[in-house]
């Protein structure tokens, strides 16, 4: 009986030796994964931001709020006759654009803008002041549309509106060449000038 008592006690001993090892490297091993895993990290507060969008606007007023009225009238034209109105060209949004269109279109046709050599002829100059009486400009003028038929669908050249803000003070000069004879006698056309504005193309900021 002792002999077997101490047998048994012998294995205990060892099998408990031997978890008690494993309790060990268990242990140890579970220490060794925090060390590999662990990081430290940060972040800001918030920023807050916003996004709105442009607008593009182009509108026409009388000239300096008084002179002719929209829409313009040229009346009594003969052969022969000059007849110019003043117009304001208002870039009343805040964005830039890349062109601006003026299409003319007769909403009441005759010979008068049918005929593209005898009918009527249409110049539009831009002045960075507001036009003179006489029709003289006391600051920088350009012509943004050149001579050319009335009916016509023309992008201005450079004008000042192309930028936010801007105004052009345009005279439009509508003439009626000599060389139209009788067949244009009791003609009447109506006309219908539309401005149109594409915007500019965005830009890194």
């Amino acid at each position: 009986m002792n002999a077997t008592t101490t047998a048994e006690t012998a294995r205990r001993t060892t099998a408990a030796k031997v978890v008690g090892s494993l309790g060990v490297v268990a242990v140890a091993a579970a220490v060794a994964g925090l060390g590999v895993f662990g990081s430290f990290t940060d972040s800001t507060q918030p920023a807050m931001a916003s996004v709105t969008n442009g607008v593009v606007s182009i509108d026409l007023a009388a000239a300096g709020g008084a002179g002719a009225a929209v829409p313009l009238r040229f009346a009594s034209m003969v052969p022969g006759s000059v007849r110019t109105q003043a117009v304001d060209l208002v870039n009343n949004g805040d964005s830039g654009l890349s062109s601006i269109t003026l299409a003319t279109v007769a909403t009441t046709s005759s010979l008068l803008d049918s005929d593209r050599a005898k009918g009527l002829q249409t110049t539009v100059r831009s002045c960075s002041v507001a036009w003179s009486a006489d029709w003289t400009c006391a600051g920088a003028v350009r012509t943004v549309l050149a001579p050319g038929p009335v009916v016509r669908t023309v992008a201005l050249t450079d004008p000042a509106s192309l930028t936010a803000g801007a105004v052009d003070h345009l005279a439009v000069t509508v003439t009626f060449p000599a060389a139209a004879g009788n067949e244009f006698k009791h003609q009447s056309s109506e006309l219908q000038l539309v401005f149109s504005a594409v915007q500019r193309d965005g830009s890194a900021r």
